[in-house]
């Protein structure tokens, strides 16, 4: 079932937030995922994001109709984010391409946690988006490089969660446009947990924390992480490139 939230004030610069999330860990009840996320992650992601004044927030299932993901709602949506785990193989190759097409066309993509492996940011990373992982209650810090770009905004130089699953170097990726964060854990491997890119007209931002038998999303600073990098991917009214045979601006 989809949610909305939304706030009471709304501007004319609201942007349009779709929270993903295959939805599959927090259905058993018995399970620790269901026990820290009840109405499943995308939620509690839903709901910070929507005591913003400058965003509506609608989420989407992977077992809805078309994934959630219809043209309708993909062409109403400014900024995707995306949490998957269990099933990124059953997700339709045609919502990929879909999802693909709005990211180039200018919808921003923000990928959470092991939604690296997902098809959508593999297809928009075009390599194996594998790593080095182990899940055994490490202590993770959390560094910030970049402390002029805006996901780090009003967020500290470090900051710490006391459990989360290790995600290890090396991480097959292309080099990020940006690198915004570097996260090190209690056994001693090191991450690259905040990487942005630029992909035709979009924006899309990669960060790590979130694994979900932890209840990192209700931690206060990955809070305000998210919430500063869906405000970064939100589309601009920048320059249409067109392509194609092309009119010859001086007289010839």
């Amino acid at each position: 079932m989809r949610r909305s939230y939304s706030t009471e004030e709304t501007h004319l610069s609201t942007t349009r937030v779709t929270v993903w999330n295959e939805f599959r860990h927090e259905m058993n009840p018995d399970e620790e995922p269901a026990k820290i996320y009840p109405h499943g992650m995308h939620a509690v992601l839903a709901e910070f994001l929507g005591r913003n004044a400058d965003m509506s927030v609608r989420t989407a299932t992977l077992d809805e109709p078309e994934h959630g993901l219809t043209e309708d709602v993909l062409a109403q949506t400014d900024v995707l984010t995306w949490w998957g785990h269990l099933a990124h193989a059953e997700v339709s190759d045609e919502i990929v391409d879909r999802v693909q097409k709005r990211v180039l066309e200018g919808m921003g993509l923000v990928v959470l946690h092991s939604g690296h492996y997902s098809k959508i940011f593999k297809r928009m990373m075009g390599t194996t988006c594998d790593l080095r992982w182990r899940e055994i209650n490490e202590k993770e810090r959390l560094f910030v490089i970049d402390p002029a770009h805006p996901i780090t905004e009003g967020v500290p130089p470090w900051f710490e969660l006391v459990h989360e699953e290790m995600y290890g170097e090396r991480f097959d990726i292309p080099q990020p446009d940006e690198l915004v964060f570097i996260g090190w854990f209690q056994g001693g491997d090191v991450f690259r947990s905040g990487c942005c890119w630029h992909r035709g007209r979009g924006k899309i931002f990669y960060f790590q924390p979130g694994h979900e038998t932890y209840p990192i999303y209700y931690d206060p600073t990955i809070q305000r992480v998210i919430t500063n990098g869906v405000r970064w991917a939100a589309p601009r009214d920048t320059t249409v490139v067109s392509f194609g045979n092309a009119p010859a601006l001086e007289k010839i």
